[in-house]
């Protein structure tokens, strides 16, 4: 048995292959990875966790399918798969005092600063890049992904159904509630710009 590829999953001249293929698509899934998750951060994690397991399983690629599919693919999966396992948030009312765990019966209350009386911070918010990215963020998983293989990564309906293993009539509902999603989401933010 060859240990070395049932460890890793790609062979010495794999190896190559591999690389240049990272070397042309990095970019790429960065940005997609950027879309999903938001920050600049995340998306560092998910674009190296996607091609960690790429890595890991570039032995099972097939070389008739296009290289970025795959990786979407498995960038879906990684992106889904990171979701599920954060702790859900509990909200909490900006008027009520934090208790302070090992300090008696201390209490804090919480200051928010208000952001929008900064004039740089209202320079970027007034720009598309942040609402649209807010808008984005607010989309179900399912809808954000293929609203962003759609329409940032021009990604063809059947490459959408492959990547994210679901029908045609799917992935057409998902991009037609998604866009209505979006066009909303985008409105209401920039409304609330001119208030």
């Amino acid at each position: 048995m060859d240990f070395a590829r049932f460890f890793s999953g790609v062979v010495k001249n794999d190896r190559k292959e591999f690389d240049s293929l990272v070397e042309r698509y990095h970019r790429q899934a960065y940005n997609i990875a950027y879309r999903l998750t938001g920050n600049h951060a995340d998306a560092e994690d998910l674009t190296q966790e996607s091609f960690l397991r790429a890595y890991r399983f570039f032995d099972r690629y097939k070389r008739d399918m296009p290289f970025e599919n795959w990786l979407y693919r498995i960038m879906s999966r990684v992106f889904i798969d990171e979701l599920r396992k954060k702790p859900k948030f509990r909200a909490q009312s900006l008027d009520q005092p934090l208790s302070i765990g090992g300090m008696g019966d201390a209490e804090i209350l919480l200051e928010i600063p208000d952001l929008a009386s900064n004039p740089e911070v209202r320079l970027l918010t007034d720009s598309l890049e942040e609402p649209l990215q807010m808008a984005l963020d607010a989309l179900p998983t399912e809808f954000r992904t293929a609203v962003v293989l759609a329409d940032i990564e021009g990604l063809s309906y059947e490459e959408i159904a492959e990547v994210m293993h679901c029908s045609l009539g799917t992935v057409r509902s998902r991009l037609h509630r998604g866009r209505k999603l979006l066009r909303q989401k985008v409105r209401v933010s920039q409304s609330r710009l001119f208030e």
